[in-house]
Formats: structure tokens, sequence, C-alpha cells
């Protein structure tokens, strides 16, 4: 069983669907895994493009094998408008530990709306039989004794 520290860096979207006519898009992502969800804040909206830039560390304890991210509209009147949504494979990320900023499709309705770039790392926790002696550090101890 995988256990271990996702962190996920939200890093920008381009391409996607502006749904507000009038006042242009506030997007805005919704992080899931399994159980967990974090949301960011308003992306900085130059064009079709947006920029967060902003960290999420989700806890891993099972061999849950994708994160989704769902991109969403904020709205001031009526509901937040569905972007679309990207699912990224963490098996990669398992094996390798550390994934540099990607792009992933973002779908809606089974058709492509734009991207999400996000890069990924993952902490394995460490297990009791990994732990190294404190004596052999030579931390405060050995310091102490000089």
């Amino acid at each position: 069983m995988t256990k271990g520290t996702l962190e996920v860096l939200l890093v920008s979207a381009k391409g996607l669907d502006d749904s507000d006519f009038l006042s242009g898009s506030d997007p805005y992502a919704v992080l899931t895994y399994r159980t967990q969800e974090k949301t960011s804040g308003m992306g900085a909206v130059d064009g079709s493009c947006s920029e967060w830039n902003e960290s999420f560390l989700f806890s891993i304890s099972s061999d849950v094998p994708e994160l989704k991210i769902k991109l969403m509209d904020k709205d001031t009147f009526t509901a937040d408008d569905f972007i679309g949504e990207a699912t990224i494979p963490l098996q990669p990320l398992f094996v390798e530990n550390s994934l540099p900023p990607m792009a992933y499709h973002v779908v809606k309705d089974e058709e492509y709306h734009g991207e999400v770039r996000v890069a990924l790392t993952f902490t394995p926790q460490r297990s009791r039989g990994d732990e190294v002696e404190e004596e052999s550090l030579g931390g405060w101890k050995q310091s102490c004794v000089e």
C-alpha cells in the first residue's frame, strides 16, 4: 500500500471556455483525492490563460490511482459554472516521486475544453525499518561529548 504526502502545485490553465460573456471568467479549481478536497483561489486571468501557482497537500494512505481537478467559473449572482475536469494518473508519480509541470486535458462531456498545468511531488512515509540510528547521525549527543 502506498502511504505518504502528495504535494500538488497548481500552476496554470489555458484555453478554458469563457462562460461569462459580460464579465470575463473567474476560474478556480477544486482538487480531489479520495475524500480530501481542496479549493484554490481565483486564477489571475490573462485572456484565456489563468495562473495560480498554489500548492496543496494531500495525505496518501491507499492506492487510489488518480487526482481529479475540477475547474469552475465563479459567478456572483448565479451558481458557479462547471468548466471541465482533468484526471491525473498518480502511478507514474509513485515510481518517480516527482513530476515537473505537465499539461493535462480539461474535459467536459467527453470534449476538450483546455488544459491545466500541474507539478506533483510524492514524499513516501518512512516505515519503521527505514529509520537510521540516532547515534550514527552525530547529532547533539556527539557534539556534547567533545
